[in-house]
């Protein structure tokens, strides 16, 4: 069978050999370069939906897939671990559901930004005392843009462009990757970076001088982004789809996750319980298929105004 992916290889790839190894059947995987995150595997589900030629999605987010499920390219999965998901983190006529969380964090060099002093929420970020400072991806792929649209759905598309424009003000630089955002913090190329907690995970694995505060949204909560896991309506190998997608919802999966480099944070209550030091504290109250209705503006708003 073929899987799209667009987690992290190094992430991923021991956890598909695994599943490999115990089911029998094999995967052939298709990984996102760091440059194109998510988008292009999307699109490319969608350049193939009259011969789809992948099986499942694997995506480090869920906006996307929101968007791939309206447009009609997704199989409904009903099964009995998916039966009774979190409402918050599966579409209700089953085409995708969402596990192993990572949130929005503003990284910081921990030599050049006293922790004390390291901003704790976006408002904060927009000080002019961080301009020419502050780094981040390209909101025109990964979660950069589903960040950037969950501005747009909590504070509204005035306040949300203001905010854009501060980042302007402030001399904001894009970069091709949330990795390279934290790889220039790192270097000192950067004092700041708005990233995922998965690679500030990296950075401090790695040795970096970096460290992160959840990216607060005015004081109500921080966007957690979960993986999602979704059948490709057509592909060629349904049933072994359905033996995968059981494996991703499964709670061993979490646990791999969570012990992986990215350290995701688990969505199954008992597994969480395991890993408290992964929990993201005050996850934003948001809903994702709102999030994902801005993205297109959100994406266009970006380009208009910081590129």
């Amino acid at each position: 069978m073929v899987l799209y992916c667009s987690v992290d290889q190094e992430v991923a790839e021991p956890i598909i050999a695994g599943f490999e190894k115990r089911s029998g059947i094999r995967v052939l995987a298709k990984y996102d370069t760091e440059a194109s995150k998510t988008v292009g595997l999307a699109q490319r589900i969608r350049a193939e939906a009259a011969a789809p030629a992948a099986d499942v999605f694997w995506s480090g987010e869920v906006f996307h897939t929101i968007r791939l499920a309206r447009d009609g390219l997704l199989l409904s999965y009903r099964s009995e671990p998916a039966a009774n998901w979190p409402g918050a983190f599966a579409d209700p006529n089953g085409y995708w559901h969402g596990f192993a969380l990572r949130a929005r964090v503003i990284g910081y060099n921990t030599n050049r930004v006293p922790a004390a002093q390291a901003p704790k929420s976006l408002e904060d970020a927009l000080d002019p005392r961080w301009k020419g400072r502050l780094v981040m991806a390209s909101p025109a792929f990964g979660t950069a843009g589903g960040d950037v649209a969950s501005w747009f759905a909590h504070y509204g598309r005035d306040r949300a462009r203001e905010i854009l424009q501060r980042l302007k003000d402030n001399g904001v630089r894009l970069v091709s990757g949330n990795s390279t955002a934290v790889r220039m913090v790192a270097t000192g190329q950067a004092d700041l970076c708005f990233t995922d907690t998965d690679d500030i995970y990296a950075g401090q694995r790695n040795g970096w001088p970096v460290a992160m505060n959840f990216l607060d949204q005015g004081g109500d909560g921080v966007l957690a982004i979960p993986n999602t896991a979704a059948m490709i309506k057509g592909g060629p190998n349904p049933q072994n789809a359905k033996v995968l997608m059981r494996f991703l919802l499964s709670e061993e999966l979490e646990q791999l996750a969570a012990e992986s480099d990215s350290h995701n944070s688990p969505i199954h209550a008992e597994v969480a319980k395991k890993y408290p030091q992964y929990a993201i504290p005050n996850p934003l109250r948001v809903d994702y298929a709102r999030v994902a209705d801005f993205l297109p503006e959100a994406i266009g708003a970006a380009r208009e105004v910081l590129e």
